[in-house]
């Protein structure tokens, strides 16, 4: 373990643009804390944390000058590795001849900052729905291959985090080069930092840095079991996708789907939903076609529609294929929940739907014999 100064942090993000990386971490913007390029310390949310609840999120000052005092934005990393609009191809004709061309997808090697705990799990999911079995998607692949990533541990859980209860967070525990712990304590300022790789360590050995001492050790420690125990929300203690499974009749999809707005907030904001929709279109003269990705959700009416309608019509319907299919069937796809309990989803409901209550309801419910 080794500890660095604000001013290690700020030689971090030199030596990663140095090694040619583009460097994304947390900034404030519009009013919330998402992830952008950017230049230096300056840019970090100093000072910021953020409130959070049922449909709810707002920014507020901190009394001191933390670069990561906060729990998650409404932005998750998924936006460089899946890129919510991508161009596939695009064809020109000239005369009669049609030419395809392939676009050039070559991203840039990012490095990222401020990765959280429920992060690095949702990259790990993105990892099998994308690079599992045969079938690899090109495009996620170029963007994942040479990534750097800077964790950090979560010293505030969010009025929406269950991390705690999903078994990914708040601490760190694989998938970074460089994980940190920030200790803001009696005017000092300080990260404790580990090693993830070797490519990481080579990193380290540029920073101004030193050893850190017990104290300091077990000051993270302590910080981070104190954030594990402050959750905002828990998921039940139960077999969730035996007990989904069990009730796709429940009378509580018809109780959500009377508050649902099918708005599809949850699924933008998730770091583990992949859905997307391929779009084709051509400008007036038909002289240039373009094919494009983009995301899509299980909330809008066309996602599921086949000749005939869609298969899921109503609202309760496609509520319960998001939750079904995110804590239960999901399991039998990748062998791991879809979810990670970074609370995104009750953030920025608009009407505030809380999936651990959701889940609780349907215990409850079962447990008192309500299975209708």
């Amino acid at each position: 373990m080794a500890l660095i100064t604000p001013d290690g942090v700020r030689r971090l993000i030199e030596v990663l643009t140095a090694r040619g990386y583009r460097v994304i971490g947390p900034t404030v913007r519009n009013g919330a804390i998402g992830y952008d390029a950017i230049d230096g310390i300056d840019d970090f949310p100093v000072g910021w944390t953020d409130e959070q609840d049922g449909g709810y999120y707002r920014l507020r000052r901190r009394d001191d000058a933390a670069f990561f005092g906060y729990a998650v934005g409404p932005h998750s990393w998924k936006r460089y590795l899946h890129p919510p609009q991508l161009r596939l191809w695009r064809a020109e004709r000239s005369g009669d001849d049609m030419r395809i061309i392939d676009e050039d997808d070559e991203p840039p090697r990012d490095a990222f900052i401020g990765v959280r705990a429920c992060e690095l799990n949702a990259i790990a999911i993105q990892d099998k729905v994308f690079l599992g079995g045969p079938y690899v998607d090109p495009h996620y692949r170029s963007r994942r291959e040479g990534i750097f990533v800077v964790a950090v541990n979560c010293a505030v859980a969010g009025g929406t985090c269950f991390c705690a209860s999903m078994g990914t967070g708040p601490r760190v525990g694989s998938g970074f080069d460089l994980a940190l712990t920030e200790i803001v304590h009696d005017g000092a300022h300080r990260f404790l930092v580990e090693c993830g790789t070797d490519v990481g360590a080579q990193v380290l050995t540029e920073l101004p840095h030193r050893p850190a001492p017990p104290s300091d050790i077990e000051a993270a420690r302590a910080i981070i079991e104190r954030t594990a125990q402050s959750m905002g929300r828990e998921m039940p203690a139960t077999d969730v996708p035996a007990l989904l499974r069990r009730n796709l009749e429940h009378s509580r999809w018809d109780n959500v789907a009377e508050r649902c707005l099918t708005c599809g907030n949850c699924t933008m904001v998730c770091p583990t939903c992949f859905c997307t929709s391929v779009e084709d279109e051509t400008d007036l003269s038909g002289a240039t076609a373009a094919r494009t990705r983009r995301w899509d959700s299980c909330f809008t009416m066309d996602f599921s529609y086949i000749h005939g309608g869609s298969v899921r019509s109503s609202t309760r319907a496609r509520y319960r294929q998001w939750m079904t299919h995110k804590l239960s069937t999901w399991v039998d796809q990748f062998g791991t929940s879809g979810c990670v309990g970074c609370g995104r989803c009750i953030s920025w409901c608009p009407v505030g739907i809380d999936i651990t209550e959701e889940v609780r309801a349907i215990h409850e419910g079962e447990c008192d014999g309500d299975d209708s």
